[in-house]
């Protein structure tokens, strides 16, 4: 079983940026696909961006190509989530995630099931 706690999340104005930082704690972190995801008010939650357990696979909402990007550090245990260009429907509570099953190669068959408390991202027009 992994533990995280995620971090970095604010208020930002449109156009602007912030990097989440999820820490990690057990010894599966770095064997696990890891994954964001974000809700917001009266949304179900939604995928935004995954990394396979080694970081040579990754993978991101259409509605985040191009300005998001994930990475992750298995010496530190920890995963990020770069967000550019920011806009306000990015506004949510942004959780990080593990995969369930170690070493998973195709992040679609990745089930994520242990999920950190949230951190609020909040983009103002």
């Amino acid at each position: 079983q992994v533990q995280l706690v995620e971090s970095g999340g604010g208020l930002v104005q449109a156009g602007g940026s912030l990097r989440l930082s999820c820490a990690a704690s057990g010894r599966t972190f770095s064997s696990s696909a890891m994954g964001w995801f974000r809700q917001a008010p009266g949304e179900e939650r939604e995928f935004v961006a995954a990394i396979t357990w080694s970081g040579g696979g990754v993978a991101y909402a259409d509605s985040v190509k191009g300005r998001f990007t994930i990475s992750r550090d298995n010496a530190k245990n920890t995963v990020w989530l770069q967000m550019n260009s920011l806009k306000p429907e990015d506004t949510a509570v942004y959780y990080c995630a593990a995969d369930r099953f170690a070493y998973t190669y195709d992040l679609r068959r990745a089930d994520f099931g242990s999920w950190g408390q949230g951190t609020q991202v909040t983009v103002s027009s």
